[in-house]
């Protein structure tokens, strides 16, 4: 059976082949083209670039989906949305009302355990969805707060009271020993080289530390390493 909707005794087959070798190419294109952005969660994107992450997905599904569109259709708009969002970002690090602009500005909308309603009014935020993000921080008690700001992300952070806050080390005059960051040095029994180099490990070290417990690291699952030489290994 032949299909010939624009392509000419093409096998249906052929069609399907040809979408799919289509789809993974601008699928990983467009993953690379993310990746010059920046590393965002979805939910802390700037408006800027959550317009063109959405503009970018709506450009690559065509070519996907008709493919009597060349793939350049996909690919040339990507690329110059991409150069236009680099260009944005960096022209908003140098000039902060272009910066405002675009990304607006971060908003008190609690200070000193009072809601400020026409700043509440302005960010058409109610008062349930402010609840709902204080109970996600484990705040409960609008008193306890001192300031609460509606970042531009719409994300909020909070300051409270100081007799509310989780008193420091520092607060209960007690020395706390550095045990440094704690990562991941064998993974499926493969070394992680990067993760090594940030508490300043060589793989001799773990090599001998394996040697004394006798155990091959093909059979690790995951080994975790921090600068004072304290580890933890769990098997395969």
């Amino acid at each position: 059976m032949y299909y010939s909707d624009g392509y000419t005794n093409i096998k249906k087959g052929e069609i399907m082949l040809i979408t799919i070798i289509r789809t993974v190419i601008l699928y990983v294109f467009i993953i690379l083209a993310v990746r010059l952005m920046g590393k965002r969660q979805l939910s802390e994107l700037q408006p800027s670039e959550l317009v063109i992450t959405l503009i970018i997905a709506d450009i690559a599904s065509l070519p996907m989906e008709n493919i009597d569109k060349p793939m350049l259709s996909g690919i040339i708009p990507t690329l110059v949305l991409v150069a236009c969002e680099i260009f944005i970002s960096i022209f908003m690090m140098k000039n902060t009302f272009f910066r405002k602009l675009i990304c607006g500005s971060p908003v008190t909308v609690i200070e000193n355990g009072k809601i400020l309603r026409d700043r509440m009014a302005s960010l058409r935020i109610t008062t349930e969805d402010l609840y709902v993000q204080l109970r996600q921080q484990g705040i409960f008690s609008i008193g306890d707060i001192e300031y609460c700001i509606v970042e531009t992300n719409g994300k909020i952070s909070v300051l409270q009271k100081p007799e509310k806050r989780t008193p420091s080390a520092e607060d209960l005059n007690i020395e706390i020993k550095d045990s440094g960051l704690e990562v991941v040095v064998i993974n499926d029994g493969e070394f992680l080289e990067s993760s090594m180099k940030i508490n300043s490990t060589s793989k001799d070290e773990i090599n001998k530390i394996l040697n004394k417990k006798q155990i091959n690291i093909k059979d690790i699952f995951i080994m975790t390493y921090n600068k004072n030489g304290d580890y933890n290994i769990i098997k395969k």
